[in-house]
């Protein structure tokens, strides 16, 4: 990372408090779920009084409109305070807690997790995020003999790219780059894929990224994997923001290896994820830095964890299931339509991610005519925070240069992302 870039990220630090007065959230118990019986769930995305009694199930400042829900997902009420009941009993337990009354617990919390996934109890283990599982998952891999090729794309978490270009250096691996067109819907990202299989005849492992965090695109990850899968080549899905937006089971991807977020879309507390991999395969991931073999628990070294995140699962998972996955893709679908819709045909204003509605999520983005650097989409996100205390967040990394990403929760309001709207179209007049 070069001195300018360093400069450029550390002078972000702000966004999270510029121009933000820091108030008292006020605890009022919530209403209970109205009922949705009778209605599909696109019916629902579109009922106001039934999206608000969601949101009186969060404590959330109104200091700003927040549009970075893609960082992490807040906890709500009920899971706040299974997390809270947990740490006390944490704290007062100590250290008998953690080594004797935790173990068994745990494994009830991971048998809970099986079944949500879809897959067995002994196919996954707990972790602190999918950072942490895909580091592991692409750091173990140990299937690369010296010039077998490693693939990843513009769209991959920084921290994956860098994990597979270390592949280099560990293993002796070829790591290939390539970039997906914009706008870019599923034909053309199979294209691009099957494009890169037929030009890399000794590639042997594959990055991919179902819900990527720079412009949200949902990838069409089972048919790029069972290609894959046909030509011999390993997949590593990155489902981090899949998990909990996209109705799927986890074998369906048809990866046999996938590192999943639980603190993101599934609402739980933060520093919860786990890592998958299909039973049959756990010999192609090393034991993390010589642990002993212990089955997939050795693949990954989290060493002491936050124990009441672990117990606090099971009730974000009970209020994820309360509203349904279906249910919350179309909501948030709702919203994210909504505010491009608005903007669509504003003079400067460009949309990034795909409009097809199976190629799309919660996440997408936006650059203003011109601004591709990361400094100049930088100096966009504190405009929208300092002029229309609209909180959203640059990304960097996309072939055809930065950009500004807006990502609603469920809590989200029509009102606010018709504030931002309102926002881009009045930076987009100034020029």
């Amino acid at each position: 990372m070069d001195s300018n870039r360093r400069r450029l990220l550390r002078s972000a630090a702000w966004l999270p408090l510029a121009g933000v007065a820091s108030t008292a959230l006020a605890k009022v118990a919530p209403a209970p779920l109205p009922t949705a019986a009778g209605k599909t769930a696109r019916q629902l995305a579109g009922d106001e009084a039934y999206w608000a009694a969601v949101a009186a199930q969060y404590d959330l400042t109104d200091d700003v409109v927040m549009l970075d829900n893609g960082y992490w997902g807040a906890m709500a009420r009920p899971v706040l305070q299974a997390y809270q009941q947990a740490t006390a009993e944490v704290n007062q337990g100590n250290a008998w807690f953690g080594r004797v009354a935790f173990p068994p617990r745990a494994r009830q919390v991971q048998q809970r997790l099986a079944a949500f996934l879809g897959v067995g109890e002994d196919e996954i283990v707990l972790t602190r995020g999918a950072t942490e599982a895909l580091q592991a998952l692409i750091g173990g891999y140990n299937r690369l003999q010296p010039g077998d090729q490693v693939l990843y794309a513009d769209i991959d978490y920084d921290s994956t790219i860098t994990a597979l270009r270390w592949l280099q250096q560990r293993r002796g691996a070829a790591p290939v780059a390539m970039s997906l067109p914009e706008p870019c819907d599923a034909a053309a990202a199979l294209q691009v894929y099957t494009d890169a299989l037929r030009r890399h005849p000794r590639l042997k492992l594959m990055l991919l990224t179902q819900v990527n965090h720079r412009n949200g695109m949902l990838l069409p990850v089972a048919e790029i994997a069972a290609m894959a899968r046909a030509r011999g080549v390993d997949v590593i899905v990155d489902a981090a923001h899949a998990v909990g937006q996209v109705d799927m089971q986890v074998a369906e991807l048809g990866a046999d290896f996938v590192g999943i977020n639980l603190h993101k879309w599934i609402g739980a507390p933060v520093g919860v994820g786990a890592m998958y991999v299909r039973r049959g395969r756990v010999a192609d991931i090393d034991p993390y830095m010589g642990d002993p073999d212990r089955g997939i628990a050795s693949r990954v070294h989290t060493g002491t964890a936050n124990f009441a995140a672990f117990l606090a699962l099971p009730a974000a998972l009970d209020f994820h299931a309360a509203i349904g996955v279906q249910a919350k893709r179309e909501r948030l679908l709702l919203l994210r339509n909504r505010w491009r819709d608005a903007v669509r045909e504003v003079p400067g204003v460009q949309l990034i991610g795909s409009d097809e509605t199976a190629s799309s999520s919660a996440i997408s983005s936006f650059r203003l005519h011109g601004r591709t650097t990361l400094e100049q989409n930088v100096a966009v996100a504190r405009q929208l925070l300092e002029q229309h205390g609209v909180f959203t967040v640059h990304r960097d990394g996309l072939a055809q240069g930065a950009c500004v990403r807006v990502t609603p929760g469920i809590f989200t309001t029509t009102a606010q992302v018709d504030r931002l709207a309102t926002a881009l179209q009045a930076l987009a007049a100034k020029g």
